[in-house]
């Protein structure tokens, strides 16, 4: 008999955890991708929408006949789409054209209502940030919707705890580093307690634009890479959670993305680039006994305008 799941949104998490064969340094450690791209909107905030939806209705603040409101850069907004569209609720986002145009068609079509805000020349800053937030606390109070309000929600880092679990059980155990790439903070956070409470001594690095390095103690700047990066020390980062920060650019972001899906077949967007950018650093410091994790936050497929642009202008003639 096929057992059937009872919703879409029980297909998010375990998600497959597979080593890179061919992107990696001579005499460096081994780097296991977490392929999030599996989730159902090939993200890994499923993981966090969900978990910040559940939280709500749990304590009573989204009861039936509520509506929801958030600010996003695209994937937050899409899965939260998804929960929103399985579990009923009207939804609200506020995002920008700085942001991939297949994640705002994304969410139109899973039935979200679009309020965008113009950005600088299509780059991330902290203004934009700041914009967004901005308005999404007008709507929330103007709608009286829930606002899930990511950037200090702490109901999501229960999900990636979890997901530190899957991560601990997949590799045995054997897990000497893991990156991730900072946007919310969140994933960071909740993947290294969850991993810290199975074997403290790990190599925890944080990854941030190298136009923008805010976190460690950089300027504020303008990048392009989708997600991460908001242009100011987020709520929910912690200092004391990260051995190291590694700032990777959106070029080197973006060409790595290009390699994974050359030299690995894996596509996935510019934030996973600067994941495995950052993993190979750590992995030449390492050595070749350790074991590092770092995620394939999503799938590049909610890029494939933006890669096909620069793609056409790298192939014109001069």
């Amino acid at each position: 008999m096929t057992e059937h799941s009872a919703t879409i949104l029980d297909r998010i998490g375990n998600t497959s955890l597979i080593a890179l064969r061919t992107i990696g340094p001579a005499d460096g450690a081994r780097i296991l991708l977490k392929l999030e791209n599996e989730n159902p909107t090939g993200s890994m905030k499923d993981r966090m929408a969900l978990a910040m939806i559940d939280a709500a209705e749990a304590d009573g603040r989204l009861g039936p006949g509520g509506a929801v409101v958030e600010y996003t850069g695209g994937s937050t907004g899409v899965s939260l789409s998804l929960v929103c569209a399985v579990k009923g609720y009207p939804l609200d986002i506020v995002t920008s054209d700085a942001f991939a145009q297949e994640k705002r068609d994304h969410m139109a079509l899973l039935g979200a209502r679009l309020h965008i805000v113009p950005s600088d020349g299509g780059r991330m800053t902290e203004r934009l940030t700041k914009a967004m937030i901005e308005e999404a606390r007008v709507i929330a109070e103007a709608k009286g919707s829930f606002w899930t309000d990511q950037m200090k929600n702490r109901d999501q880092i229960a999900a990636y705890h979890r997901m530190a679990d899957e991560i601990w059980q997949q590799t045995g155990g054997r897990i000497d580093g893991f990156v991730q790439s900072v946007g919310t903070a969140a994933s960071l956070r909740g993947i290294a307690e969850g991993l810290r409470r199975h074997r403290d001594a790990l190599e925890i690095v944080a990854v941030e634009p190298a136009e923008s390095p805010v976190l460690s103690g950089g300027p504020s700047g303008a990048h392009k890479i989708d997600g991460i990066g908001a242009g100011y020390v987020v709520p929910l980062w912690q200092e004391s959670v990260a051995d190291d920060i590694e700032r990777v650019s959106t070029e080197d972001a973006t060409a790595m993305a290009f390699r994974l899906a050359r030299e690995e077949g894996l596509f996935a967007g510019t934030s996973t680039g600067a994941n495995v950018v950052a993993a190979l650093r750590l992995a030449e410091r390492l050595g070749p006994d350790a074991t590092i994790v770092t995620v394939m936050c999503d799938t590049g497929m909610k890029y494939l305008k933006t890669f096909g642009a620069r793609l056409a202008a790298n192939l014109q003639p001069g």
